[in-house]
Order: structure tokens, then C-alpha cells, then sequence
């Protein structure tokens, strides 16, 4: 009589799609059955014999280059074609891929740049509170500090007075920010105080941002030639206020 469970159990034996309960029981049952180890023997000769068989071999180039000559023209020239379309689109993603990488840095380079400077920015406006720090020239006359900075930087920064808008001038310094000289303005408000540094913008150009550190708000502007931080205790508020005001100089 014939096993009834070398239709139903073997193959999943064989297989390995039995779980360890089912496979050791079918393996108990195979020590005392001659038709399924009969079979499972069968079945495992011939998986052998197939896998040593080299059924498959790549095709020689010499056969590859025939069957091209010997199609149409047209065929040979839609498969160069279509070869010369797959070089020319993989170039065209590394092309892709390096343009985007370059943008990204860039992008990624400008944001540290300009957080490093927020940051050096911060830690001058800390030093500035210093006694004796504050200012180089203290004058509340735009007039007497706009001069003082002839010969101590090579640019001429705009030194407004914004004593009607509740921003008095109170004087000036020279600074340094992350390594370039910077002309640092010094506004009061309502008993605080803010600082203004001004760089030339192809010195270092700060990202038009804004944020906070150890406490103090900065915000970043640019305008004409110069790149402006003002760093201060005061609200967000108050330095937006500053900024449209220093924009709104002709």
C-alpha cells in the first residue's frame, strides 16, 4: 500500500516548510516508512543531479556580436541607441547627484557661517558689558562718532541717531567678529543696551536670521554694502524695530 503521506507531508519536508514539532514527527515516521524514505531518497538525488547539471553558461561575446549583425540596421541602430540613452542618463544623475551635493553644502555652509557669527556676535556684545567695554567714543552725536572710525576700518559705516524713536546713540567701538573688524554701534533703550555690528558684507555675510543665546536675542539684516547683527536683552520686538529703522536710512 502506498503512504498516504508521501503526497501530503513529504514535499513540505523536503522543502523545510514544516515547523520542528511536524518535522520531527515526519522524521520519526520515516524510520519506519519505506515508501516516503524511498522518496524522500528520489527527491534528493535529483536536486542534486540538477544543481551540478551547468544547465546555464553565458552566451560567448562572439555570439552576442553575431545576432547584432544580424539584425535590421534599424534594430542594431535602436539598441545602440539604447545604449548610448543608458550611458548618457546615468551621467546625467551624477551630474545630478553633484550639483545637489554642492547645493547642500553651500547651504549648510552658509548656516554655520552665520551661526558662528550670531555666536561671536553674542560673546562681544557680553564683553562690551564689561566696565570700561562699552565704547571707544562716547558721544551721543552721530557726528563726532561717524568720524572717529576714519582710518580704523576701511569702510565708512552709517552711524544714524534714533534718539526720537526711543533708540539713542550712545557711542562707539571697534570689535572683531569671527577673525574681520567690525564697527560696533551702541544704542540704548529704556536702560538696556544694544549693540550694532556692521561688517562689509563681502567680508563675511551673515544669513538674515534671527535667535537666541546665553539670554539675548540677536537678529541679522543685510543693507546696501554692509551686513548688520544686533545683539541686546531687549524683546525681538524692539531690535525689529531697530532694523526697520536702520533700513529706512536713504
Amino acid at each position: 500500500m502506498h503512504c498516504e503521506l508521501t503526497e501530503t507531508r513529504l514535499h513540505a519536508y523536503f522543502d523545510g516548510e514544516l515547523d520542528a514539532a511536524g518535522a520531527a514527527t515526519f522524521e520519526q515516521h520515516l524510520r519506519s516508512c519505506p515508501d516516503c524514505a524511498s522518496a524522500l531518497a528520489s527527491e534528493q538525488s535529483l536536486r542534486h543531479a540538477l544543481s551540478g547539471s551547468q544547465l546555464y553558461a553565458p552566451a560567448p561575446e562572439k555570439l552576442h556580436q553575431k545576432i547584432l549583425q544580424s539584425l535590421p540596421a534599424a534594430s542594431r541602430s535602436r539598441h545602440a541607441s539604447f545604449r548610448l540613452w543608458r550611458w548618457a542618463a546615468l551621467v546625467a544623475v551624477l551630474l545630478l547627484a553633484i550639483f545637489l551635493g554642492r547645493e547642500l553644502a553651500s547651504v549648510f555652509r552658509a548656516q554655520f557661517e552665520s551661526a558662528a557669527l550670531a555666536t561671536a556676535a553674542v560673546d562681544a556684545h557680553l564683553r562690551s558689558l564689561q566696565p570700561g567695554h562699552l565704547a571707544d567714543v562716547q558721544s551721543s552725536d552721530q557726528h563726532t562718532v561717524k568720524p572717529w572710525f576714519d582710518g580704523k576700518v576701511n569702510f565708512a559705516p552709517p552711524v544714524p541717531d534714533f534718539a526720537n524713536d526711543g533708540f539713542p546713540l550712545l557711542g562707539g567701538r571697534l570689535d572683531v567678529l569671527d577673525g574681520h573688524t567690525a564697527a560696533a554701534l551702541v544704542y540704548g533703550r529704556r536702560k538696556h543696551i544694544i549693540n550694532v555690528f556692521i561688517v562689509q558684507s563681502q567680508a563675511t555675510t551673515p544669513t538674515p536670521d534671527h535667535g537666541d543665546r546665553q539670554g539675548y536675542h540677536w537678529l541679522s539684516w543685510q543693507s546696501g554694502p554692509f551686513a548688520y547683527i544686533a545683539v541686546s536683552d531687549v524683546s525681538s520686538t524692539d531690535l525689529q524695530q531697530l532694523r526697520t529703522l536702520f533700513q529706512s536710512q536713504p
